[in-house]
């Protein structure tokens, strides 16, 4: 059983942050604020796995009242160094069972954290305690990466995700269970602690766009746009990951 505290620890907050950089770069989180502020309308928005509020922060500088689930102690600790609890709220719980506070007009999950979830039944859980959260046309936005199975070479388990001057990303896949284990390798002068490399590995489960949309549909929601990024361009089969919007049908 992977310990989701220990994955998420001190050390991978301290370094989850790259202000003005990767995720954190105006390109990346510009798009990203502008899209989900206009889905929160006048409405409330609740992040699911809010992490050190990398979208969190922005989109509530856009005007939207923001609240967030986070399970890691250690990223809510690394949030708090940056709003308080008044700005930007946090239950501290797995989000695929803990209850914030308030109704809201949207709910999201962004940067492939649906996989963080292993089993199929704690996904759909997760888009059910989404719904739950929801004013009756609430939506409910994923972002999520399309597993690159068909680059997997015959007989061979595992793809070169990235290769950068001291960074190399491995995933290797189990088809069986539809598990993936990220390896990141960094390596190089640059490390603090002196080593010459240092490993770290996270586990997904990955999930088809025709997977995630039927578990949208045992939550009571329904697929009304789905787009290759935050920039809405067309998702197409060459696409290698996907931002999609679920409605929340109103009964």
């Amino acid at each position: 059983m992977i310990n989701q505290q220990q994955l998420w620890d001190n050390e991978a907050a301290k370094q989850y942050d790259t202000p003005g950089e990767g995720m954190f770069s105006p390109d990346v989180l510009g798009p990203t604020v502008e899209v989900l502020s206009e889905l929160a309308g006048d409405g409330a928005a609740i992040e699911f796995a809010i992490g050190t509020g990398r979208v969190a922060i922005p989109l509530a500088e856009a005007g939207v009242q923001v609240s967030g689930i986070e399970l890691s102690h250690a990223m809510i600790a690394r949030l708090r160094e940056k709003v308080d609890e008044d700005r930007i709220p946090v239950v501290q719980g797995d989000m695929s069972r803990v209850r914030a506070e308030g109704s809201f007009t949207l709910a999201f999950l962004v940067f492939n954290t649906i996989a963080n979830l292993l089993t199929q039944d704690e996904q759909v859980r997760c888009f059910e305690n989404a719904a739950s959260h929801l004013t009756p046309g609430g939506r409910f936005v994923v972002e999520l990466w399309v597993p690159q199975l068909r680059s997997l070479p015959p007989g061979h388990g595992g793809t070169v995700e990235v290769s950068q001057p001291g960074y190399l990303l491995v995933d290797t896949y189990d088809v069986l269970r539809q598990h993936v284990v990220s390896h990141h390798v960094r390596f190089g002068p640059d490390l603090s602690d002196g080593r010459d490399a240092r490993i770290g590995r996270t586990p997904h489960r990955y999930i088809w766009p025709s997977e995630l949309d039927l578990m949208a549909r045992i939550a009571g929601f329904e697929l009304e746009a789905r787009w290759a990024g935050w920039d809405r361009s067309e998702f197409t089969a060459d696409s290698r990951s996907h931002v999609s919007v679920y409605r929340l049908i109103e009964r």
